[in-house]
């Protein structure tokens, strides 16, 4: 099987064959930041270049009719109350994901976000209601209280390469509290006049689609022809539609890939290639969607859209403001403005790191920051970028001149959070090298991935015994992606010294005929005291894993190839095999090469580069560790 030069993500037998949720989810929200930011840009020079233009185009009616039913809005409300669904349920799709599988599978782990969340709301409205409490513009105060996830984590990409990775996770699980109250807020506080019989007609659909889900229907045009009836009925009712767009994404299942329903899916492709019929291809089809989360289908499908399109398009809709010498000197005179400004700038960092160190203190020891506390403080800044659902309740709260000096007040906190952060991560990266990953990592226990931990007694280590990094693969002889990575670990162990490297084995039978042999003979080699010798003419040698074959690599190693051949027929090596097969299924792994470093499993690419992050990860928070411990 060829390899495409360079290519470290590769998996066999994988669900995905690509890199975490999570991490695509972080990928695409900062790279979808550039085109956010040329999207407003584009409005504010529309905007300015041709007022009257910009406004009569968005206030252009778009009908939609079938028989007698039909929707007439403007094209500004279709994307703000209709494509901006989409977007919200790609964020509740994300907070289900990290609820079931991600950091937030500990609950205990998700009472500090959500009261830093609460918290870093409340504080900015505070704020806001302080400064307009008389000039009657008291009804804005929703446009103080959201931060954007794709400005926040794309502002975190170019002002803190140093920060931990448990940051951007922390911002995300703020940013998913902030989206589902702000929802709340609007579905209360910025609806029209409640009309009673299309409400109740959408929580009846609402109650079908749980109904549905309860009974594990799969079929997605079904709940997306309900969550559309529900859509407009909320559209009729008065009450902003796009809460059904999180309400959808955060039913929506997300689980690993089982290896039992891969090898079920392998079983059907191989059915369907002795015998290439359409009932077989439904089959193999289903098949494999029956494998992947339907969490992961649709993020993979939808986020993207929502990142590079629904949100820039929503930013070109509504960012547009004509802007003069004395309309700025006006704005930064307006309670509106000074609000917004204000109430993102120093609300959002104090309500967050305020919240943060009141649950620490409260908890006594049993809840702690996943990060340190100058990382909070930079997330707080970070967290003063509002944008996508301050724009939205300030297009819902106000008109005119106050609609104008709404959007300056939101413009001007993302400007002056970006400096703010900048001035938090540099004055972190001037700290001595102990102090600044105390204050980047501290006290944080990590989630250990890793069901079976390592023994060195037991498990085949290369590297110090007692190393305090430790990475561990699950390989299969046969598998080429596993040989690809060989390499790199061989220079991985070269470039750090303190690495030891354990290799476990997960023979992938039903795609790879040979692995189960060739593990058994590695077995068989350690039983004379030469498992790494073996082990590496297996891996550099996987297309000829033939028992003849392995009796020559006995030999070649200086086996008893007689005692070898008698301990393989006797399957003398299949119980370790077994063995750790069995604590791979019970780390969730469905695929190689997967690798943990110190317990945690390792997501994206393992080339030298990725390896090597990850590596240097968990050594600073070995040493980190190690200081708490003394």
């Amino acid at each position: 099987m060829s390899l495409p030069a360079g290519d470290y993500r590769g998996q066999s037998v994988c669900s995905s064959g690509s890199p975490s949720p999570l991490r695509d989810f972080l990928r695409t929200e900062t790279g979808s930041a550039a085109v956010l930011v040329a999207a407003a840009f584009a409005a504010l020079v529309w905007a300015n270049v041709a007022p009257a233009g910009y406004e009569s185009f968005w206030r252009t009616h778009l009908s939609v009719e079938l028989g007698s039913y039909g929707i007439s809005l403007e094209l500004r409300e279709w994307v703000n109350s209709g494509l901006m669904a989409l977007f919200f349920f790609v964020v509740g799709l994300e907070a289900r994901r990290e609820f079931d599988m991600g950091e937030l599978r500990d609950r205990r782990r998700l009472a500090l976000p959500v009261a830093a969340g609460v918290s870093g709301m409340l504080v900015p409205i505070a704020l806001y209601l302080a400064i307009n409490s008389d000039h009657g513009t008291m009804q804005g105060w929703g446009t103080a209280m959201s931060t954007d996830t794709a400005f926040a984590l794309g502002m975190l990409a170019v002002v803190g390469r140093r920060m931990p990775q448990g940051l951007r996770v922390f911002i995300l699980t703020l940013t998913v509290v902030d989206d589902f109250l702000a929802l709340g807020v609007i579905a209360v506080a910025y609806s029209d006049r409640i009309v009673v019989p299309p409400l109740l007609l959408a929580v009846g659909v609402f109650a079908v689609i749980l109904a549905l889900r309860r009974f594990r229907l799969r079929r997605g045009i079904v709940y997306a022809l309900l969550a559309l009836v529900a859509w407009g009925a909320l559209l009729e009712s008065g009450v902003d539609p796009v809460v059904i767009g999180l309400a959808m994404g955060l039913l929506t299942y997300a689980y690993p890939a089982s290896r039992s329903d891969l090898e079920h899916a392998t079983g059907l492709f191989r059915l369907f290639r002795e015998q290439p019929t359409p009932e077989l291809e439904r089959l193999v089809r289903e098949g494999i969607a029956t494998a992947i989360s339907p969490n992961d289908r649709l993020q993979r499908m939808f986020h993207p859209w929502t990142s590079y399109v629904v949100v820039p398009l929503f930013a070109l809709a509504n960012a547009g403001i004509p802007i003069s010498g004395d309309q700025l000197a006006q704005a930064f005179t307006s309670p509106v403005t000074l609000g917004i400004l204000l109430g993102y700038v120093l609300g959002k960092p104090i309500g967050i790191v305020g919240a943060a160190g009141l649950t620490t203190l409260l908890g006594r020891g049993r809840i702690r920051l996943p990060v340190g506390w100058g990382a909070l403080v930079a997330g707080g800044t970070l967290s003063g970028v509002g944008f996508t659902v301050s724009l939205l309740i300030a297009t819902l709260a106000f008109d005119g001149t106050r609609l104008e000096d709404a959007k300056i007040g939101i413009l001007s906190a993302v400007l002056c959070s970006f400096v703010l952060s900048r001035l938090v991560t540099g004055a972190i990266g001037l700290l001595p090298r102990g102090t600044q990953l105390r204050a980047l990592l501290g006290k944080a226990d990590t989630i250990v991935d890793l069901a079976v931990p390592v023994d060195p007694d037991r498990d085949h280590v290369r590297g110090p015994r007692h190393a305090p990094v430790t990475l561990v693969e699950y390989g299969d002889y046969e598998c080429p992606h596993c040989g690809q990575a060989e390499p790199v670990i061989r220079e991985l162990l070269g470039d750090f010294g303190d690495v030891r490297y354990v290799w476990r084995h997960l023979p992938l039978t039903d795609v790879h005929v040979h692995a189960q042999l060739a593990a058994e003979a590695a077995e068989a080699a350690d039983l004379q005291g030469r498992f790494w010798d073996m082990h590496d003419l297996l891996i550099s040698h996987q297309g000829a894993l033939r028992f003849d074959d392995l009796r020559g690599y006995a030999a070649d190693v200086g086996l008893d190839v007689v005692r070898f051949e008698r301990d393989m027929r006797s399957r003398a090596g299949a119980s370790r095999v077994a063995e750790d097969a069995e604590s791979a299924e019970l780390s969730s792994v469905a695929g190689t090469p997967t690798f943990f470093v110190n317990g945690r499993r390792h997501h994206g690419a393992y080339d030298i580069a990725g390896l090597s992050a990850a590596v240097r990860a968990a050594r600073a928070q070995a040493v980190v560790v190690a200081e708490r411990t003394r």
